[in-house]
């Protein structure tokens, strides 16, 4: 990597000098508030090398009409310098660190944040913001829950309610787990994992690198706030303990095209994260 890469992106040597070679700079506008919030989290410059895989994957999502706008709620949990950083949302409220918390060990810059079986990200978006026919919820997981934590959802245990913003299917609790509740093989897991509803009687459900239609009515959505790492925001509720998340979305209906748009820039981000560092 060059040294121009490992400079900090507003370092004056960072666009390019003789001897220090070139590097592209961000200058998409978005991507320059997103990376300006998170460098003062971190208290420290972004390296060129990440600043340049944020402003790509800022430029992918925009790249599909109405992706980026779809997205309400979302955080990149690596690439950061600090656990603050990673808490920095791309767009909407910063996430709450619930329970136990996590702590600086629990996050990587090149994997996100693993979980501990207690911590959860509360997304302080309430899942009632959404209509029940047209919502999406996404995660990228670096490494996989071997257990049966949470991963994303908005599940309500005063009533037993599995709505999320209209999925009433306990497999769109963005789990690894199959429509009939058990486990998906490993050999079938994927960092991807998505689901989008943007009619009443079919929503559509993303893992493997394949997108299938699932005929399910909607529901009303429940009352309770997005968490990440776990299906509510009551602590005692199976939260994943072994599961590493580098990213997260959750807003509008983004369709069968946006969902293989998202993975498609996440998964380029989380490379080219790993490549910078």
């Amino acid at each position: 990597m060059s040294l121009a890469a490992k400079l900090p992106y507003d370092h004056a040597y960072a666009g390019g000098y003789p001897g220090i070679g070139s590097q592209p700079l961000p200058t998409d506008s978005d991507a320059l508030d997103y990376l300006s919030r998170m460098a003062t989290a971190d208290g420290a410059g972004v390296e060129v090398g990440v600043a340049t895989a944020v402003d790509a994957f800022f430029r992918g999502l925009k790249a599909t009409p109405g992706l980026f706008d779809a997205i309400k709620a979302s955080c990149i949990l690596c690439g950061a310098r600090t656990l603050a950083g990673a808490l920095v949302p791309v767009v909407g409220d910063a996430p709450t660190n619930v329970a136990d918390g996590f702590a600086g060990g629990d996050h990587s810059r090149t994997a996100g944040l693993t979980g501990n079986g207690t911590s959860y990200l509360d997304t302080n978006f309430a899942n009632t913001t959404l209509d029940k026919d047209d919502a999406h919820c996404a995660v990228y997981a670096t490494s996989h829950e071997t257990s049966t934590g949470a991963y994303i959802g908005a599940f309500d245990l005063s009533t037993g309610d599995c709505q999320i913003a209209g999925f009433n299917a306990t497999n769109v609790i963005c789990r690894f787990m199959a429509a009939n509740g058990e486990l998906i093989p490993s050999g079938k897991i994927t960092p991807f994992l998505a689901a989008t509803r943007g009619a009443s009687a079919s929503y559509l459900f993303r893992d493997d690198g394949a997108t299938n239609t699932i005929t399910r009515t909607s529901g009303n959505p429940t009352t309770m706030d997005w968490c990440v790492f776990a299906r509510s925001t009551n602590p005692t509720h199976t939260a994943a303990s072994d599961a590493t998340i580098a990213f997260y979305s959750i807003g509008t209906d983004i369709g069968s095209a946006g969902l293989v748009a998202l993975e498609t820039a996440v998964a380029n981000l989380i490379t080219a994260i790993g490549n910078a560092l």
